[in-house]
């Protein structure tokens, strides 16, 4: 993997409306006080661009063109405002069925969580209706609002393929102003996002996109040129602390097989299942690698043969390079999955095959 360091590069999640002025590094939607973000500090591989031009929608106005897209998505949009005293603001969100569920961030909610406050949804037509929490789930930054209407048109979420130069459409309420397009391409693929502070972090296996994302973007969705679902926009990048928070090429969503799946999973049992291996892992290790510092007696880990100490290299084929890694390239994985582990041991490399166990997030 590429190692060219990039000082001063930081991943912020986008400030709601009523936050951009409070918090510049922090959480979204009500979330002052935290102001840690993870850096992006290295330049991982870019998947290599497919030879074929990506299918771009043209700027007319017929079916699939931006225009065409945007009036078959725009009625699956809704802007989400949160009333939670000194830490209100806004994000966005979509519909995901037709009976009253709208996915967005967990931290565009999470004030109101917290605080007690009050959530409303805005449709397209204008027209501003209570939401409730139906739950959360921390670790992906996912939260799941229903709404008293049974009648809704859910975007189409089915799993399409995601190629960097793709063309992409993303729809939402930067700086509150309701129902903004814009549009872009897929410039990465996988990229290891981290964002948050200590058991609010969250850890995304994240799609970058060039598209111009701003606060207020945060749970909208990113559709590609057909109109299909492929992420929700979570986070973007910004030089260094005291710089203005706004887009400059970086932005990043949660791929549409995460928000699915957590969202539904939510919606059925009012939990989801976060996957996990057993381990905690040293923070002060240099790398490249993570090194083990704890195996779960019983977990999934112990059950293939890790041990304490153990420095774990790659994951279902993927390069890990530290510990942040290490846990986006698990949740980028099902609960119950197989995988395999690459491993060293001393001077001595070796592989095992890991059955992913799970936690309960609420």
């Amino acid at each position: 993997m590429g190692q060219g360091r990039r000082r001063g590069l930081e991943v912020a999640v986008l400030a709601g409306v009523g936050l951009v002025c409070a918090v510049v590094l922090g959480l979204l939607g009500g979330a002052v006080g935290l102001s840690v973000a993870s850096r992006l500090d290295r330049a991982p591989d870019l998947p290599a661009v497919s030879a074929a031009s990506p299918k771009v929608p043209s700027q007319a106005s017929g079916p699939e063109t931006v225009a065409g897209v945007v009036r078959s998505a725009l009625p699956s949009v809704v802007s989400v405002l949160v009333d939670a005293g000194f830490e209100s603001g806004s994000g966005s969100g979509f519909v995901l069925r037709e009976d009253g569920y709208i996915v967005t961030n967990n931290h565009v909610i999470d004030a109101a969580i917290v605080n007690d406050g009050t959530i409303e949804v805005v449709r397209s037509d204008g027209s501003r209706v209570p939401a409730e929490v139906v739950g959360r789930n921390v670790s992906y930054d996912i939260g799941v609002l229903r709404i008293d209407d049974q009648d809704l048109t859910p975007l189409l979420a089915e799993e399409a393929p995601v190629e960097v130069g793709d063309a992409v459409i993303v729809i939402g309420a930067p700086l509150g102003y309701d129902f903004t397009v814009t549009t872009g391409i897929v410039s990465a693929v996988d990229r290891p996002v981290t964002v948050g502070e200590a058991d609010e972090t969250s850890y995304i296996s994240a799609i970058q996109t060039d598209a111009p994302i701003n606060p207020g973007n945060s749970g909208g969705p990113v559709v590609d040129g057909d109109g299909r679902f492929i992420g929700m926009a979570s986070s973007i990048a910004t030089l260094a602390r005291g710089s203005a928070v706004g887009s400059i090429g970086l932005g990043f969503a949660i791929p549409s097989r995460a928000v699915v799946r957590i969202a539904e999973e939510i919606i059925a049992t009012g939990s989801s299942r976060t996957p996990i291996m057993g381990i905690t892992i040293d923070p002060s290790y240099a790398g490249p690698g993570a090194l083990i510092d704890t195996v779960t007696p019983g977990g999934a880990a112990e059950a293939a043969g890790l041990r304490a100490g153990d420095v774990i290299l790659r994951l279902g084929g993927r390069d890990v390079e530290d510990a942040d890694e290490l846990v986006v390239a698990i949740r980028d994985r099902l609960p119950g999955e197989e995988v395999v582990v690459e491993a060293r041991r001393g001077q001595r490399a070796f592989e095992v095959t890991v059955v992913l166990g799970s936690r309960e997030d609420r």
